[in-house]
């Protein structure tokens, strides 16, 4: 079995080119299915709102909720990099409750490190939480937790002025200790100019093939999520209609009395079936 990556086993990866594979994971069972399949780092992501627990945001994802997710993760894949995604609340308050929420991720739910969405203004945050020990991976771009303030879920940096703010959000995230920086929705070409110009690793959704890494959101990949699929999504399969068809043809089976069948039930003898009818 290949020994479990640390943060700085993924900071390595990028000193030597090596691209860096990313998931989603939300329940034991997926979680030991990406490990087994040999995938770098697995992200407990607050999209478990959207596609789990079927909010119509990320934004009343609780901790409760990212906690008992995480914990999942980590039962079905014990030698896994993974990493756990502050949900909206938990870490703007105050740098002091930052720090007390990151570490329950680690402590109770075992991740190794969390995320978090911001630039300039969570550097501050990043910085006491790296120092406390706790690793943090950034997040710029589109931000989900505040979309609204951006005016939807919209492609970030596409003018001068805010593809600068986007590059200076990545140099600083990177002084202040974020060890990788997810880049969502952004510009190829700003991208790469950003993997470029900080020496983290940065992982792409939606931001094209320059970034370090890739992540996506494993119901998408798999083509479970039907309700709206990006344009950045690749589907590899479509789960979807092959799970509706299975379904179906286990209720009309079982409306049939055709399910279970003898091959898919339990026997006894049929004198032991003979003397329990006459006890009757």
């Amino acid at each position: 079995m290949p020994k479990k990556l640390t943060v700085a086993d993924i900071r390595a990866m990028k000193t030597r080119a090596e691209k860096i594979s990313v998931l989603t994971a939300y329940d034991a069972s997926f979680a030991r299915l990406l490990a087994q399949s040999g995938i770098d780092m697995l992200l407990v992501g607050d999209s478990l709102g959207n596609v789990v627990l079927g909010y119509d945001s990320t934004v009343p994802v609780t901790m409760e909720e990212m906690l008992h997710h995480a914990k999942a993760v980590r039962r079905g894949a014990p030698e896994s990099l993974i990493v756990g995604d502050m949900p909206f609340m938990s870490y703007q308050v105050s740098i002091p409750e930052a720090i007390a929420n990151g570490g329950r991720f680690m402590k109770e739910a075992g991740c190794d490190a969390v995320k978090l969405e911001g630039g300039v203004e969570v550097c501050d945050t990043v910085r006491a939480m790296t120092l406390a020990g706790i690793p943090v991976m950034g997040h710029i771009g589109l931000t989900p937790q505040t979309a609204g303030i951006l005016g939807g879920y919209k492609v970030q940096g596409k003018d001068l002025e805010s593809a600068r703010r986007q590059v200076a959000a990545a140099k600083t995230l990177t002084e202040a200790g974020a060890f990788a920086l997810v880049l969502e929705c952004v510009p190829a070409g700003l991208a790469k100019v950003i993997t470029d110009a900080i020496a983290i690793p940065t992982i792409g959704i939606g931001a094209g093939s320059g970034c370090d890494g890739q992540v996506l959101v494993t119901h998408d990949l798999l083509g479970m999520f039907d309700k709206f699929i990006p344009k950045f999504v690749k589907s590899y399969c479509q789960l979807a209609p092959q799970i509706k068809e299975a379904v179906r043809a286990y209720h009309q089976e079982v409306k049939a009395g055709a399910y279970p069948d003898p091959e898919h039930s339990f026997a006894i003898s049929d004198s032991l079936v003979a003397e329990l009818l006459r006890e009757d």
